[in-house]
């Protein structure tokens, strides 16, 4: 079913809050000089901005301190400044204050407001096998017994379908365990499919966006002996254990292990001091004490810290410490990070969802790869821009390009056009049933994690994290990055391991 911009509600004025519509400002205080323009609809775009983003690219591109100016000491000094406030950053401030109670601290980071990524949309117990990937929109609850029956693919996908959940076989007869895992690690589940079980290409389309909600990359991407590790179909019938396999991503064997779930973010208390829209340019260790730079929008400002931990990416490190040494920036650019949107869609009358009887939706190729409700009249979507045919790291900064240069109109379109096919033969209405959309853009949402089949020197390393990180002087590197695995409790784990470096 194709709307009208008229039906969809986007003829009504919307409120801007990045006049550049996701593009990057071309100098650094330009960014500060633009002010959002004011309509009547709220329509809101949080995290990575233009603003939020402009002076690290500047930084990148060597155009930074040609506009700056010189840096302006504040006369400002504290025992610890963290630079970036995300889950690695919170948690350096409150593990250094659980050592040291009567410390000062300062949080900078680059953005607006201090956010927390929503985990990721699990659990699913509905596909909409979409007009993108199958020609037209279906709906199938698929905790009904004989869901498979009710897709809209071919007959022989179907039976495929229910072999590969039922009963598969063993693909690598006469091989070994060891040498099966070894098999899969070569493979993506798209491979997989593909190449070993020789399935019908609707198998492979249908099956796609099962990782997406919580990898940021789709089958393309994720490996086979993840898939295996995680419970997708068609791999019962290789009989590989009770164990985990050792090419089993970090997350994936935690999981085996019974790993607890990330820990809630800390929270913030008097203490602390945080400063939001300051990004930091420079950071340098020297005698007594290191000295912190950051923009407040007008020119940059010097602290004065007894120790400094980077919470941030890895990959803006080089930039802000150029004094490293050259082996250890090269193993901090690697560090490339899987982008997300997320968009939180109020809905005037929640009514609808409840008609439809699901919670959780899977869409099988549709730019938002999975909705959820959350009572009592929200709607989250979750998109990963991620060109997972490239893979995790080439795919995630070739997605983070078109993601960034995407116009704010695309985005309220394509959360409108999917919210009125999924809830519009149960009575929503695009134009007028919402109230309010956030979305959320997240250039660099979730950390790279070493996983096969793309990356050859896993599990027996050496790895690039291991280089990356330690203490140089009174700096310290934390941040997911740096372990590095995808999940929130390894930025945790980051942020302990800093302090650990800087004060034993």
């Amino acid at each position: 079913m194709s709307f009208s911009p008229r039906a969809l509600g986007m003829d009504v004025p919307i409120t801007r809050r990045d006049f550049f519509d996701g593009i990057a400002v071309s100098c650094v205080a330009g960014s500060a000089a633009h002010k959002p323009v004011s309509d009547s609809r709220p329509f809101t775009v949080r995290g990575d901005t233009s603003e939020a983003l402009s002076v690290a690219h500047a930084l990148r591109d060597g155009r930074f301190w040609e506009h700056a100016g010189p840096p302006v000491p504040t006369g400002e000094s504290y025992d610890l400044v963290v630079v970036g406030a995300g889950r690695g950053g919170r948690g350096a401030a409150a593990e250094w204050l659980r050592h040291r109670p009567g410390a000062s601290v300062l949080l900078l980071d680059n953005h607006d407001h201090l956010d927390e990524r929503e985990p990721g949309t699990a659990g699913f117990d509905a596909v909409m096998c979409d007009a993108e990937s199958f020609g037209s929109d279906t709906l199938v609850a698929t905790g009904s017994p004989g869901w498979i029956e009710r897709l809209p693919i071919a007959e022989r996908a179907r039976r495929e379908l229910r072999l590969l959940h039922d009963d598969p076989p063993d693909w690598f007869p006469g091989v070994p365990a060891e040498g099966k895992q070894e098999r899969l690690a070569g493979l993506t589940y798209s491979g997989f499919l593909r190449e070993v079980c020789g399935a019908h290409p609707d198998v492979e389309r249908f099956c796609r966006t099962m990782p997406s909600a919580e990898w940021g990359y789709d089958t393309r991407a994720f490996g086979a002996i993840d898939a295996w590790g995680t419970g997708y179909p068609g791999f019962a019938g290789l009989k590989l254990g009770e164990q985990p396999s050792r090419f089993n991503s970090p997350t994936v064997r935690g999981r085996w292990h019974g790993a607890a779930p990330a820990a809630a973010v800390p929270a913030l208390d008097g203490r602390v001091r945080v400063r939001t829209s300051s990004p930091v340019v420079s950071v340098r260790d020297g005698a007594g004490f290191a000295t912190v730079g950051y923009f407040d929008g007008h020119r940059v400002l010097t602290v004065a810290a007894g120790a400094v931990i980077l919470a941030c990416w890895s990959a803006v490190v080089p930039y802000l410490v150029p004094e490293l040494p050259a082996e250890r920036r090269r193993a901090l650019r690697q560090a490339t990070r899987v982008p997300l949107l997320e968009a939180a869609v109020r809905l005037r009358d929640a009514g609808a969802w409840r008609r439809l009887g699901v919670r959780r939706v899977r869409w099988t190729g549709a730019y938002w790869c999975a909705s959820a409700f959350t009572p009592p009249d929200t709607v989250r979507l979750l998109a990963t821009p991620c060109r997972s045919e490239l893979g995790p790291g080439a795919g995630s900064a070739a997605g983070r390009r078109e993601l960034l240069m995407t116009p704010y109109s695309t985005l309220e379109h394509t959360v409108r056009d999917q919210l009125a096919r999924l809830l519009g033969p149960v009575g929503f209405d695009p134009g007028g049933g919402i109230a309010e959309i956030t979305v959320h853009r997240w250039g660099h949402a979730l950390a790279p994690e070493y996983c096969r089949p793309w990356h050859a020197f896993y599990p027996d390393g050496p790895f690039p994290s291991d280089a990356a990180r330690g203490r140089f002087g009174r700096i310290a590197i934390a941040g997911s990055d740096a372990v590095p695995a995808a999940r929130g409790e390894a930025a945790m784990a980051a942020a302990v391991r800093a302090v650990e470096e800087l004060t034993r």
